[in-house]
């Protein structure tokens, strides 16, 4: 499901009280979860998360309001400001739901999902245990946001039943 970006969002945060909207995706395989009042974190914001550098947890999450958790799959991270701009708002959001301050995550110059120059070894290794083909081409033509979930979906701690629905959600079957 995608929503339409370039519309302005509000927030309760007198700092933050218009927000530039982007297009919000949810895959397919994310149906169970996004649809139950988005009960657990999209693929979407864990990779507006990695990218601003905060580690959120479920629990924290599940404090959340739905209009709140709605917000941080819409709001842009297309840039340094609006990557920044997301950040605070997502920690005083923590602080304010928990009282607790939010999880640094140290974020990649360089993240492996932006690598198309190879396919990493963990997408062939997770493909090779169901005996799937792996092409460069069509890693090439993925975005980052599905290089992103492929790999998320490699790691341990992620719900590898997911890996074969996004690989064939992504059409590289």
């Amino acid at each position: 499901m995608i929503k339409e970006p370039g519309t302005t969002c509000q927030s309760s945060y007198p700092a933050f009280t218009t927000m530039v909207k982007t297009a919000v995706v949810f895959f397919a395989f994310e149906e169970d979860f996004v649809e139950e009042q988005v009960r657990c974190i999209p693929m979407i914001v864990r990779f507006k998360l990695d990218a601003c550098g905060i580690k959120l947890k479920l629990s924290e999450w599940s404090k959340m309001t739905m209009g709140e958790r709605v917000l941080l799959c819409e709001m842009d991270c297309s840039n340094q400001r609006a990557l920044l701009q997301y950040r605070i708002y997502l920690q005083q959001l923590v602080m304010q739901r928990t009282g607790a301050a939010a999880t640094d995550l140290p974020v990649t110059a360089n993240p492996e999902w932006e690598t198309t120059a190879i396919i990493p070894p963990e997408i062939v290794e997770k493909a090779a245990e169901f005996e799937w083909p792996v092409s460069l081409q069509k890693w090439r033509r993925l975005s980052n946001l599905q290089r992103f979930v492929l790999l998320k979906l490699c790691k341990p701690g992620h719900e590898n039943k997911n890996f074969p629905k996004a690989y064939k959600e992504f059409g590289l079957l």
